[in-house]
């Protein structure tokens, strides 16, 4: 009776637990939502003339980006406003093209939202103005369906996207967030990268733009690691170059233990969406051992600890002569710079290949959008990994 007793309390505890824990995220989302819709109404009533006449002017605490929108219909600037600030965007907007070019001289903005048609100056000049003053802020042009080729057209000059109106609260707010996205994906991509040398004093960096070295780990020319271990058998894992770029990885295709494997033969393969990349071996042996987990569990592969992300276990059977082949120590560095060199160009070639207009002149979608991440993981697995 007291174990029941004692079962049931614990069960009520866990679900006021789960209520109380759901009642106070809710709360705070309706918050969040609460002052930036606060925010709105004071920004509405704003004029800063000394900066630009039309400007009106939302900022939110902790905005996701920094958007000016220029557009001569001022209920289309209001609908900017009402949908992108309780979104969790901080957003300018201006009536006037030359307005704008004024304010991104004195502003830091993440995009620049510009109608394409409007008197003065159109959304074609201003994306080849802002592209030139500031290429480091992404414009997307605002059309009507007649107006897609010009639009298009603009795409040539810099800009990321264009948006067709009309469009719902729904529609703008999905496209901002995934335009947001992929301006972090590039930017992220021209980042260059370090090397970080791993010993006991320290630390791994979970940070994209710092890839592990362990000292005392030997590195193949097609990103595989080696660690001898005290027996004398080999711990063979990816490294942390190509676990970061690669990123989530959904399927692996591990060795039989017990398998001969010979240098440069198939070792073990990784899955992403619908690419599977054959990774060869550094070394010649028998499988002793293989990481079982990394089946049931391969997206865990790039979060784990560097060496808790072995694939197998070998035995070797020619390790004097094939060590000659694998870098390590500050050869191993020199080689990563390298690396992160070549890397970078065959980034900066994709992106411009990615900035080349569909004929069709379609937006682009979530097959699109795979689309250009696999051909950048084809890319990138051919010059790196099937060496």
């Amino acid at each position: 009776m007291v174990l029941l007793i004692v079962v049931v309390t614990i069960i009520v505890f866990i679900i006021v637990d789960f209520s109380l824990r759901v009642y106070f995220q809710k709360r705070q989302e309706l918050k969040l939502r609460k002052e930036r819709e606060q925010a709105l109404d004071i920004g509405l009533k704003l004029d800063f003339s000394e900066e630009a006449k039309t400007l009106k002017r939302v900022e939110v605490k902790e905005p996701k980006a920094r958007i000016l929108a220029v557009d001569d219909e001022p209920v289309i600037l209001d609908s900017f406003r009402k949908i992108l600030v309780v979104a969790g965007y901080s957003i300018d907007t201006v009536e006037k093209g030359s307005e704008a070019l004024g304010l991104i001289l004195k502003n830091d903005y993440d995009f620049v939202f510009t109608d394409l048609k409007m008197p003065e100056m159109d959304g074609l000049e201003v994306t080849k103005a802002v592209k030139h003053l500031r290429p480091d802020i992404d414009v997307i042009v605002i059309t009507g369906y007649a107006s897609i080729d010009t639009a298009v057209e603009t795409m040539k000059y810099g800009a990321m996207d264009y948006v067709q109106k009309p469009f719902t609260e729904d529609e703008l707010t999905e496209f901002f967030n995934k335009s947001l996205i992929r301006r972090k994906d590039r930017i992220e991509r021209q980042m260059k990268p370090d090397v970080r040398l791993i010993t006991p004093s320290t630390k791994e960096s979970d940070s994209r733009h710092e890839f592990n070295v362990p000292a005392g780990f030997f590195v193949s020319q097609n990103h595989t690691w080696v660690n001898i271990e005290m027996n004398g058998t080999a711990r063979v894992g990816l490294d942390d170059f190509a676990r970061k770029i690669v990123g989530k990885i959904d399927k692996v295709d591990l060795p039989e233990p017990g398998k001969e494997i010979k240098k440069g033969e198939r070792l073990f393969s990784i899955r992403k969406n619908s690419q599977t990349i054959d990774i060869s071996s550094p070394i010649s042996g028998t499988i002793s051992l293989i990481n079982a987990e990394h089946i049931e569990h391969p997206e865990w592969i790039g979060s784990k600890p560097f060496e808790l992300s072995w694939m197998c276990c070998l035995v070797p059977s020619n390790l004097s002569e094939e060590l000659r082949s694998l870098k390590i120590g500050a050869d191993s560095i020199a080689w990563y710079r390298r690396e992160i060199d070549k890397y970078g160009e065959i980034a900066r070639e994709l992106y411009k290949a990615e900035r080349q207009v569909d004929s069709s002149g379609r937006q682009p979608d979530k097959a699109g959008d795979q689309q250009q991440e696999e051909r950048f993981l084809g890319e990138f697995a051919t010059a790196f990994l099937l060496k």
